[in-house]
């Protein structure tokens, strides 16, 4: 088939999840031979034309000029381009910028649109863009031939709420197995000795929450909180816990080995997203034998199951800290890392994809 891959800054990733995501696809989709072309900013890092036998186009984001309205343009500017390539498919990853120009993609082009997560539940967004959200996610369901949720919760709402369905497949992680207790040593930790999230730092990733329960505890160890500071919530939180010793801004780390060290080493690590699908940070914790502690809702839940305690509130979190032994609960740490080698690797989540498509192209 010939494929194209829309709706993220480009390959490889330099960003998040589904620039991760469509790096994996994107390399594997070309080495089965089909015609893969993925979308990139202008200003991407990488600048050649190809990425290991994926075709590389550059569009033109203004984003560096106008903020996040240039998202708008650069989503623009992609489907316009794509009018003239007479792709098989175009898979879609999210809606929130692209959504708007969706009647513009050519016909009979088939269009798969990875849902996301609820982009119009967080809290960093005022009411009219959590309004506009919602009209995005409308839009996204009605001009999409096809949609893909990486989540049962995912799943269920859009089939309660709109009743359409959609096609479950989950993000994917590579296990961790090259343990290095010498990183540990850069960030000045001892080995279980130290708790820690990974977060972009939003309200509803329950941050707060979190780090007012480790204030609660009596547990005398450093708290690392790994993510991007430099913003209005991120700035209010370090003022906050400013005179607490124990808890670390570490700012945002890119260096994956030192992360799945920091989470392999860790005593507890917290994931508090509670907003979206299948989050791939809680996929790499469980690739790296981390302890979970995660909020309790149907997202988190329906990834680890029984294999995580879980909490609703501050108070959660210091009986947790206060309380609970590491080492009754090593079980649940080998069942994580066999979930990721038998349900969330990328093999076995390419080829979903993969299957899904040609399923879509015959239908």
């Amino acid at each position: 088939m010939k494929i194209a891959v829309i709706g993220i800054r480009g390959i490889p990733n330099y960003h998040g999840g589904f620039e991760q995501f469509a790096e994996y696809f994107s390399v594997f989709m070309a080495l089965k031979e089909h015609e893969v072309y993925v979308y990139n900013s202008h200003n991407h890092p990488y600048q050649e034309e190809t990425y290991k036998s994926v075709n590389i186009i550059h569009c033109y984001d203004p984003e560096y000029l106008l903020g996040t309205a240039g998202q708008f343009l650069y989503d623009f500017n992609c489907i316009l381009d794509s009018r003239k390539r007479k792709f098989d498919i175009i898979l879609q990853l999210g809606y929130t910028s692209s959504s708007i120009w969706n009647w513009m993609f050519r016909k009979p082009t088939t269009i798969v649109t990875n849902m996301d997560g609820l982009e119009w539940k967080r809290t960093k967004y005022s009411s009219p863009v959590q309004k506009f959200l919602k009209f995005a996610e409308k839009l996204a369901i009605k001009k999409s031939n096809f949609l893909i949720s990486d989540s049962i919760g995912i799943k269920n709402y859009l089939k309660e709420k709109y009743r359409c369905d959609s096609e479950y497949i989950a993000y994917g992680a590579d296990v961790f197995e090259n343990e290095d207790e010498k990183v540990l040593l850069d960030y000045d930790l001892l080995p279980y000795d130290y708790n820690m999230l990974i977060a972009r730092l939003e309200p509803e990733n329950n941050i707060e929450p979190i780090l007012d329960g480790v204030v609660l505890s009596n547990l005398d160890k450093p708290f690392l909180v790994i993510g991007k500071h430099e913003t209005k919530f991120g700035e209010y939180l370090k003022n906050k816990y400013q005179k607490e010793k124990r808890i670390r801004f570490l700012g945002a780390i890119y260096n994956m080995n030192d992360l799945n060290n920091l989470r392999y080493y860790s005593k507890f690590y917290f994931h508090g997203h509670s907003v979206g699908g299948t989050n791939p940070s809680l996929l790499e914790a469980m690739a790296s034998k981390a302890f979970i502690i995660a909020n309790d809702n149907v997202f988190n839940k329906s990834i680890l199951e029984d294999d995580a305690l879980y909490f609703r509130d501050k108070n959660d979190v210091k009986d947790i800290l206060n309380i609970t032994n590491r080492e009754e609960h090593s079980k649940i740490l080998l069942n994580n890392f066999e979930k990721i080698k038998e349900h969330f690797n990328w093999n076995k989540i390419n080829q979903e994809y993969l299957d899904y498509l040609e399923k879509c192209l015959k239908s």
